[in-house]
């Protein structure tokens, strides 16, 4: 089903960036935690507001995830490009991430840090949800 399509509406503090992503009917899936914007800066930063595609992908670091990419933003997986390797992965913390996006069942706190609870489970259930297709990620300010 190569025309999923999945909308992150995005709220922005300065200790991180926390969401909603939404399916293309309105219903939230998952709770998502990023680091905070920091104007792109590689590592660093949240990706740009914009429209990807994702689809599955074997990290070497992060095992089986979900790679996002869209060449016109600079964002690629691989070579060379203002930011390769944005990723959604398991992780429960902005500390944890370094540009990526990690999704997660509810909101708390982790370690006295804000993130996101239950990011294992959310990511498998993304990954039996997009299966081998490639989808369309919108990212939105709220």
């Amino acid at each position: 089903m190569s025309s999923q399509k999945f909308i992150l509406y995005r709220r922005y503090f300065n200790h991180g960036t926390f969401g909603e992503l939404k399916d293309a009917t309105g219903n939230t899936i998952a709770v998502t935690v990023e680091c905070p914007w920091l104007n792109n800066q590689k590592g660093k930063s949240c990706i740009p507001e914009g429209s990807y595609q994702i689809q599955r992908h074997q990290s070497p670091s992060k095992g089986v995830c979900l790679a996002i990419t869209a060449p016109t933003l600079g964002v690629t997986l691989y070579g060379t490009s203002q930011r390769s390797h944005c990723l959604i992965h398991v992780a429960n913390r902005v500390s944890e991430l370094q540009g990526c996006i990690a999704p997660g069942e509810s909101f708390g706190v982790v370690a006295r840090e804000w993130g996101v609870l239950q990011s294992r489970n959310t990511l498998e259930q993304l990954l039996t949800l997009i299966g081998d297709s490639s989808c369309t990620l919108v990212i939105r300010g709220q």
